[in-house]
């Protein structure tokens, strides 16, 4: 199976919080991700798990000290958030932010231009966003709202499922997706992810607990602690994890 995403040995450090900078936080990650799948990185907190999913995309906040990451058989290391995405790579957020007088529908409608290089109408664009949102089983009534703007946590994330269905990224990574959500919204998320899953885009699952993975058809399940990555194997180690805790799987067996 071919790789979509291999990361080679990567050292990460902070260059902006005065407190913590230059501490590092990567110690060499070895990571590779198969094409057409879902896989999942866990891990307690603190572990490295969200810097690894910003890094990937390329956050300014954090410095590659050494080491490399490569999407599409492509050495993407140094490339700005702009070009990773119009690569097709995607980054959910754990923390979304609200962007108060961005309307929903005008911000998805440019996303869309800029990453498919197509210039569709407003109003053909808004009748298909209506419809794909009856078919992920979001209210359309989001599309009137300003980006995030009052939304609650399961909102946010619905919203950020929306986003990729418009965006169809090769490569969607989603920090901590199923953070604060009811049952429904665990039920809502999970299949829209397989249905994206079915139309072409692979996912990798940042969390710490097997809440979502339980509901999707994961490859592998990779386990961060203090920045590595110290087991992998498939998804029984998410169960057992969930049985027995970290550390008393991870840490004795390491």
């Amino acid at each position: 199976m071919k790789n979509l995403l291999e990361i080679k040995n990567l050292h990460v450090r902070l260059n902006k919080d005065l407190e913590y900078k230059d501490k590092e936080i990567l110690k060499g990650v070895n990571f590779k991700m198969a094409e057409n799948s879902i896989q999942a990185v866990m891990g307690p907190n603190g572990s490295g798990k969200s810097t690894l999913a910003q890094v990937i995309m390329g956050d300014p906040s954090y410095s590659i000290h050494s080491g490399s990451v490569e999407f599409l058989s492509k050495d993407i290391t140094n490339l700005s958030v702009t070009k990773k995405a119009l690569m097709g790579l995607f980054l959910s957020f754990q923390h979304p932010v609200e962007v108060p007088g961005v309307n929903v529908g005008t911000f998805l409608h440019a996303s869309y231009k800029a990453i498919h290089k197509i210039d569709v109408p407003i109003f053909e664009f808004a009748r298909d966003l209506r419809k794909l949102s009856k078919e992920l089983g979001i209210n359309d009534a989001f599309i009137a709202r300003n980006l995030n703007e009052g939304f609650s946590g399961g909102e946010k994330k619905r919203l950020e499922l929306l986003q990729m269905a418009v965006l169809k990224p090769k490569l969607a990574i989603l920090d901590e997706i199923d953070s604060g959500l009811d049952v429904d919204g665990l039920m809502l998320i999970s299949q829209g992810i397989k249905k994206l899953k079915e139309e072409g885009t692979s996912f990798l699952i940042i969390t710490h607990t097997k809440r979502i993975i339980e509901k999707l058809d994961i490859l592998k399940v990779s386990i961060m602690v203090n920045g590595k990555i110290v087991q992998e194997g498939d998804v029984d180690l998410a169960y057992k994890i969930d049985k027995k805790g970290y550390k008393n799987i991870v840490y004795k067996e390491t």
